[in-house]
């Protein structure tokens, strides 16, 4: 049997609960199979980022080019590119293969990572309009939770009114689809509104989960829409499958205690029949 191929574009987490990590687990406990493309190697754990180290943007592009030679990839998601440079080359290797392929439609999931939960930049400022020059075009969905959705528009956004009126605007000008993640509204039910290009929106709802202080829940979600995509299914029903994977990956969370500190991470295997 062969798996569907997801490529995760994005920053290596140590502490394995976001980034490419957290990406891997999300693809093979969905029943792909998870490829790579290192951009940044990050020294975090839940709640601290002490260091960024961007690796050089031609072994990015290199380690693309490679996967796609060697692997039918069956949908793409990125995540943190941290510079103007990685997002430009990983933009240009993408429109290389595209165009060396052009029966080629691989979904492409982006998750425009800026800034960690902990608080710490996770983007540099000037990248901002590269993301909306080069990648926006070109994506299937972008997945921006609220405080990026704030980046984007100069709007904040504080109700569900907000969130619907904030994807209709991000999908009017880059015609493409528009994931509003609500989950920072802190409300009893965390709502998403997924926003397609010709308005029409899909509301999802889960309930809230209090007291779990985990990172890498954008990661796990936009990971999986990207597995559910890379499976066939039609971008709705990707979201609305991913919702379910998150939401359970966040309720069956898992804590550490060490020296007086406390340490959430996400179950990503939470649902897995392995699991007891």
């Amino acid at each position: 049997m062969n798996l569907p191929v997801v490529l995760t574009i994005a920053g290596s987490d140590n502490s394995a609960g976001a980034g490419a990590q957290a990406d891997l687990k999300t693809i093979g406990a969905l029943g792909g199979y998870g490829v790579t493309a290192i951009t940044c190697v990050v020294a975090e754990v839940p709640g601290k980022v002490s260091a960024v180290h961007p690796i050089p943007p031609a072994i990015v592009a290199e380690q693309i080019r490679l996967l796609f030679g060697a692997f039918p990839v069956g949908a793409i998601k990125t995540g943190m590119l941290y510079s103007p440079e990685i997002i430009a080359v990983v933009a240009d290797t993408l429109a290389l293969f595209r165009n060396q392929n052009p029966t080629s439609k691989i979904p492409l999931v982006v998750d425009p990572v800026m800034v960690a939960t902990s608080g710490d930049p996770l983007l540099l400022p000037d990248a901002i309009a590269r993301y909306r020059e080069l990648l926006f075009p070109v994506a299937t969905v972008v997945t921006p939770n609220l405080d990026e959705v704030r980046t984007l528009t100069g709007h904040t956004v504080t109700s569900l009114d907000d969130m619907r009126d904030a994807g209709l605007a991000l999908a009017e000008r880059h015609r493409t689809a528009f994931l509003i993640k609500g989950g920072h509204l802190r409300e009893a039910v965390a709502t998403d509104l997924l926003v397609l290009p010709d308005g029409t929106i899909h509301g999802y709802e889960a309930p809230f989960v209090p007291g779990v202080n985990t990172h890498g829940t954008g990661c796990t979600y936009s990971a999986a829409i990207a597995t559910g995509l890379a499976r066939g299914l039609d971008l709705p029903t990707a979201v609305g499958e991913a919702k379910k994977f998150v939401t359970a990956a966040i309720t069956h969370f898992l804590r550490w205690e060490k020296d007086g500190r406390t340490t959430d991470a996400l179950h990503h295997f939470a649902g897995s029949p392995q699991v007891t």
